[in-house]
């Protein structure tokens, strides 16, 4: 914008990335690329260590695709981004895919270790118990040569189709295996795998990986009901680990209590509770009971009951007899009607299976068929029948169809409502003890989330697969950047007894903040310069920041001269 006389006026952008270079610093991510990405080809006008930053920064402030890297860049002052002046015309998509390039075939293994590592002394992250889960990062296209060929010595991620987790089995993916930390859920781990590869034969090399990052197999390691198998949770208790998994339903530890439950009654003991979601609900309660025998293999198994689950269970059983029920009258109808009528017993009996199995209600409801023969006289001529007019019988069969409830199986599973089994071979875990550190996992998935929400990890625009296993690891460190952010100003506001900040919109109060909404609050923030006809700086006009951006600032531990000086960048 140009003011009257021969001055003008330059603003640069300055957003949330004081804040996030600030991390990136405490996190010495800079040394730790420029010791594995070294710019030993003199050419480069860009070195491969400040192209990774400024995409980890890209990550973090506001995704945009590996193509459009320059064009985001050219609205920030390049200091903010680790840049020189003139620089930022250099992040060309070129550019960067050879710096991905690079970034693949170092030795990716040494600077994702020397990284955490860093951050677990810097930050004092605790690992004594640690949380796994995996993820599909779906992608576009065929990507006919990414079969997990080698690229100089180490092998590229095959893309392929598999168990789908973002419901779209049509495309193919790759498999994204992360691990957090209990304290502030701060990943420390990740893996990517071939597509196909399933969940249950993950679990051993990522816990032996583990154990070698954190220096010792005695941690709690908590993952989904695809632990809950012979050789996973026996490979770690031979070798002195811990676990904690979900039993899948249907398995003999699940199906043991459910029928003994229907002759017993469990000494639930209360482990936890929590007020309701809303103030009219009633509290949420948890009671824990350990099962008589254990498992097969003989570790402990501890039942859990949830007041609120065994409401769902309840809820959704009803549905699913609802609307089975309306299946079955559906198929009444087509019996019923002339022109869909079902002619056969066998295809009416195959219409009302499938009917209830697409309900969900197979379990439930049953139906009954009932055939009938319905008998009609009808004259053999034209004409207005007489006293001589003869007539042919004809006999239809017609089929009826009532649906019938499966009592004993509903009152079977409502014994057992709201109930699920945890195991472990831990021996000296109170039940809740274990319940807590199953509650942890969602925090798992809030950070796969995060990786498909605000980091917008789908679609990929890149081409070749080690290319995007070159970007997953740069979303991997921009999802520790903001797990670091938000255990920071989460434990600050704990230490100050602070129950929230106005983050949301109208000032209303968060308790938990989440990393993309602390940043989102810096977004606009600018730095003004008044420019003279030679081109030289007359005055330069500092941001002011709002008493929130103080507040959070001064919780995350960051000087405020990070905005106010270009130096501190």
């Amino acid at each position: 914008m140009t003011t009257p006389g021969p001055f003008t006026l330059r603003s640069q952008r300055l957003g949330c990335l004081p804040v996030v270079s600030f991390f990136l610093t405490r996190m010495g991510l800079a040394e730790h690329l420029r010791t594995y990405l070294p710019a030993a080809d003199a050419r480069l006008r860009l070195a491969p260590a400040t192209v990774i930053e400024v995409l980890v920064r890209n990550i973090v402030a506001g995704h945009r695709p590996v193509y459009a890297l320059g064009e985001w860049a050219a609205g920030y002052e390049p200091a903010v981004l680790g840049l020189g002046s003139g620089e930022t015309e250099l992040l060309n998509d070129d550019r960067v895919g050879r710096t991905l390039d690079r970034l693949f075939d170092s030795d990716r293994a040494s600077l994702i270790t020397t990284t955490v590592l860093g951050v677990m002394r810097g930050f004092g992250i605790e690992t004594t118990q640690l949380h796994n889960d995996s993820t599909t990062v779906t992608v576009t296209g065929n990507y006919p040569d990414a079969d997990g060929r080698d690229r100089g010595g180490q092998p590229t991620p095959a893309i392929r189709q598999g168990h789908n987790k973002d419901f779209r089995p049509d495309l193919k993916q790759l498999l994204f295996i992360l691990t957090i930390s209990a304290d502030g859920a701060v990943p420390i781990a990740y893996r990517v795998a071939d597509g196909n590869t399933v969940d249950d034969v993950t679990h051993v090399p990522t816990w032996d990986e583990l154990c070698a990052l954190v220096g010792r197999p005695d941690f709690l390691y908590v993952a989904d009901s695809k632990l809950c198998s012979k050789q996973a949770m026996g490979h770690i208790h031979s070798h002195g680990g811990r676990f904690v998994t979900i039993v899948p339903h249907g398995r003999r530890e699940d199906t043991w209590f459910r029928d003994w439950a229907q002759t017993h009654a469990p000494a639930w003991t209360e482990a936890r509770r929590a007020p309701g979601a809303r103030h009219s609900d009633p509290d949420r309660i948890w009671r824990t009971f350990q099962a008589p025998a254990p498992s097969m293999d003989g570790y402990r198994v501890i039942w859990v009951h949830s007041s609120s689950k065994a409401a769902r269970d309840a809820q959704a059983r009803a549905a699913r007899i609802e609307a089975g029920l309306a299946a079955i009258e559906a198929v009444q109808a087509r019996l019923a009607s002339p022109k869909t009528r079902i002619k056969t017993q066998v295809a009416a009996e195959q219409t009302a299976s499938t009917a209830l199995q697409a309900a969900g209600a197979t379990r439930w409801v049953g139906f009954t068929i009932t055939e009938t023969t319905e008998i009609a006289h009808r004259q053999e001529n034209r004409g207005r029948p007489g006293a001589q007019t003869r007539y042919r019988r004809t006999e239809k069969t017609v089929f009826t169809i009532t649906a019938t409830i499966h009592a004993d199986k509903v009152a079977y599973d409502a014994v057992t409502d709201g109930c699920f089994p945890l195991i472990t071979n831990d021996t000296a875990m109170t039940a809740a003890d274990v319940l807590a550190a199953y509650h942890y996992q969602p925090n798992l998935e809030r950070r796969n989330h995060l990786l498909k929400g605000p980091q917008e990890v789908a679609p990929v625009y890149l081409e070749t697969a080690h290319r995007i296993e070159a970007l997953l690891l740069c979303h991997f460190l921009a999802m520790l950047t903001e797990a670091l952010i938000e255990r920071e100003i989460r434990t600050s506001m704990s230490n100050q007894g602070l129950a929230g900040i106005p983050l949301y919109p109208e000032l209303r109060n968060c308790p938990a903040p989440t990393a993309p909404r602390i940043l989102e609050i810096f977004n606009d923030i600018q730095r003004h310069q008044l420019i003279d006809h030679d081109g030289q700086i007359v005055q330069t006009f500092e941001p002011e920041l709002t008493d929130l951006q103080q507040q959070v600032l001064d919780l995350l531990h960051i000087p405020t001269n990070v905005y106010n000086s270009t130096e501190a960048q």
